[in-house]
């Protein structure tokens, strides 16, 4: 079965580097002809939740001049290029004008590319969480060069985030530990959230609604593939909605 185009990909236990807080975690890959496994019995959070606070205003968005812009993809065409697979157990797809991912087992994360290549940029994508748990993750890939190496960044409903590097299949966590983001800048519910991501050089930047939340300093890759990515934790069902991607030349 030929994976890079069947747009399926799996990694066991990627949220447990950010939720549950632990030490490194090994990973596999699974295909669509695989039994289903049985989730690992993991340790849940260690932390109280975010105390809600009143909402920040969401800085007004700058114009971006034609220039920046390296790719854009609202996905109204299913052809654009993007990964697409549909089973039982998950589905990456173009729906109704939005791309889909949507996880179907625990402690699983999967994730799209559409198949370029790029060094330094600036990525944003419009992500909603339409249905499953607050314990989630979403957000997006920079500098994939393959299913085992590649930087990815991401947030959860639960008010979660991190930068986190694949590397021949072992997950490092670059963010520090025991790392929260308030609710009132990370959207909870069904609501829309802007992920944005940088990786510049060896910085790598991670941020939401018009605000950084962390950046880190790693070199292993210099440039790769974009993409998108969601998973669940505990609880299966996660699906999570994406619109308006946009790959932009970083700002001078």
């Amino acid at each position: 079965m030929n994976r890079r185009l069947q747009g399926l990909r799996i990694v066991w236990g990627a949220l447990a580097v950010l939720l549950v807080l632990g030490g490194t975690l090994a990973c596999g890959r699974a295909s669509s002809s695989a039994p289903t496994p049985s989730p690992t019995p993991r340790v849940l959070l260690t932390l109280p939740l975010p105390t809600p606070v009143p909402p920040t205003p969401t800085p007004t968005p700058t114009p971006i001049p034609p220039e920046r812009i390296l790719f854009f993809d609202d996905f109204a065409d299913p052809n654009s290029g993007w990964t697409r697979f549909k089973a039982d157990w998950g589905i990456s797809d173009y729906i109704n004008g939005r791309y889909r991912i949507g996880v179907g087992l625990a402690y699983t994360d999967l994730w799209a590319n559409p198949g370029l290549d790029f060094d330094d940029v600036h990525i944003e994508v419009d992500a909603q969480a339409i249905a499953g748990s607050e314990y989630n993750s979403f957000g997006v890939i920079c500098r994939y060069q393959d299913d085992a190496n590649f930087y990815f960044f991401i947030l959860s409903n639960a008010g979660y985030y991190a930068i986190i590097k694949m590397i021949d299949g072992e997950q490092y966590q670059l963010t520090p530990e025991r790392q929260l983001a308030v609710r009132d800048i990370i959207r909870p519910g069904s609501q829309v959230n802007r992920v944005q991501a940088e990786c510049v050089g060896s910085t790598l930047r991670l941020g939401v609604n018009g605000h950084w939340l962390a950046e880190v300093q790693d070199d292993t890759f210099a440039h790769g593939d974009v993409g998108l990515i969601a998973g669940a934790f505990t609880d299966a069902g996660v699906i999570v909605e994406f619109d308006d991607f946009v790959v932009l030349r970083p700002a001078p």
